[in-house]
């Protein structure tokens, strides 16, 4: 196996481990998992969720720090998850009365994953 090709699967495997640490915290935080990696055509959203009447639709990255985390979401990645998030919402009538917020964990090495609530809106 190529040297490109064992990196891709070893980030592939951090994020998947960076996925389930985010769930088990969000689960923590009295949140219902809806959905992991959620894909559709268009796009893609690493963790649904619901606490109350929120539903929230978290990407979650793998980074050394906050801001290099925050800096990996790209606007065209934001509308990627938003059009993922919009197909599955609109797959659960049952949360269409509940407000929709766009989220980022960072899961940092040795660290707590950051959750940052409402770091993204839709253009609407």
């Amino acid at each position: 196996m190529s040297q490109p090709d064992l990196s891709r699967q070893r980030a592939f495997r951090r994020g998947l481990g960076a996925e389930g640490c985010t769930a088990l915290m969000l689960r923590l935080k009295f949140y219902r998992i809806l959905a992991r990696r959620f894909r559709c055509r268009g796009g893609e959203v690493d963790i649904i969720a619901r606490r109350g009447s929120v539903v929230a639709v978290v990407e979650v990255k793998a980074r050394p720090n906050e801001q290099a985390g925050l800096d990996a979401v790209t606007a065209q990645a934001w509308r990627r998850i938003e059009t993922a998030a919009d197909r599955f919402l609109a797959s659960r009538p049952d949360l269409s009365r509940c407000s929709v917020r766009y989220d980022v964990v960072i899961c940092r090495p040795g660290r707590l994953p950051l959750h940052r609530m409402g770091v993204w809106q839709p253009d609407r």
